[in-house]
């Protein structure tokens, strides 16, 4: 396993009005909690990269490699005034969405970050599910040959609590095998799987062959241990299948009442307990 990594949202402005920090003091913080590594959510104050020059960008990349801090993954921020949505049935939206992602997996290769995630989007009233799905694919099939350029692998992640398009183990699994190429993974998220009321460790052997990011949360977006998710079970398959990626915490960021360090101390904290219970390192 390559370590384990906190993703940005609860320190930044998305999508609520959270609690709002520079990403160079979110590097400090999380390298000071012992952190492996970083998930950066692509959005303002952190990284949108319409507002990050040439020299801000060599900053970032200077200061990650500083603080001895990876980048793990990068995620763009869909929704909001934009869209952002490659399944829309608006041309001009999609267009707009595949050239944001682009502009990300450019992002992620600079600041060698290996992975991608692909939000696959929403089907909006009236358009039909097929089309929706088909608009998802054509576009995420045009990011993963760019990002194969740049050695990027793209994650499809299903979204159950957030979009009606992708919502299962399976229909990740398929748009990614759809897309044709084999830099398309797939990834899941413990918190999606509890809102289907399904086994957060099913998804780790059904995802097995592609599994390669995995978002750790507990269910009301709570750190793991906080809640109803059996970690013990999830922590022992990836174990047994001898999982190569980043765990990333991926919580806190649905209310703007959080307190960002206490959900990165208390995962980490729990996750390397439950480690060290396992032997597994």
């Amino acid at each position: 396993m390559k370590g384990i990594s906190f993703n940005t949202w609860v320190y930044s402005s998305f999508p609520s009005w959270l609690p709002s920090y520079p990403l160079e003091e979110v590097v400090k913080r999380l390298s000071g909690m012992g952190y492996d590594g970083i998930e950066i959510g692509c959005a303002s104050p952190h990284a949108w990269p319409d507002y990050l020059s040439k020299e801000r960008r060599s900053e970032v990349k200077a200061l990650l490699k500083s603080h001895s801090l990876n980048v793990s993954a990068m995620l763009p921020a869909p929704g909001g005034g934009p869209g952002m949505n490659p399944s829309s049935p608006t041309a001009e939206e999609r267009a707009f969405t595949v050239r944001h992602y682009k502009d990300v997996i450019r992002l992620a290769h600079e600041w060698e970050c290996p992975t991608v995630i692909w939000v696959a989007g929403w089907a909006v009233f009236g358009t039909p599910q097929k089309d929706a799905w088909n608009y998802s694919l054509e576009g995420l099939t045009d990011c993963a040959k760019y990002a194969k350029e740049l050695g990027i692998t793209m994650v499809v992640e299903p979204t159950s609590a957030d979009s009606n398009l992708i919502e299962t183990a399976d229909d990740a699994l398929q748009l990614a095998e759809q897309s044709g190429e084999d830099n398309v993974k797939v990834m899941f998220d413990t918190y999606h799987a509890i809102y289907r009321n399904e086994v957060p460790s099913d998804y780790v052997y059904r995802m097995k062959d592609k599994l390669h990011h995995i978002h750790i949360s507990d269910a009301d977006r709570l750190p793991p241990g906080q809640g109803s998710c059996n970690f013990d079970a999830v922590l022992r398959a990836l174990k047994e299948i001898d999982y190569q990626g980043y765990l990333s915490m991926e919580v806190g960021f649905h209310t703007r009442a959080a307190d960002p360090d206490w959900y990165a101390a208390t995962s980490i904290e729990y996750v390397r307990k439950k480690m060290t219970e396992l032997n597994w390192s």
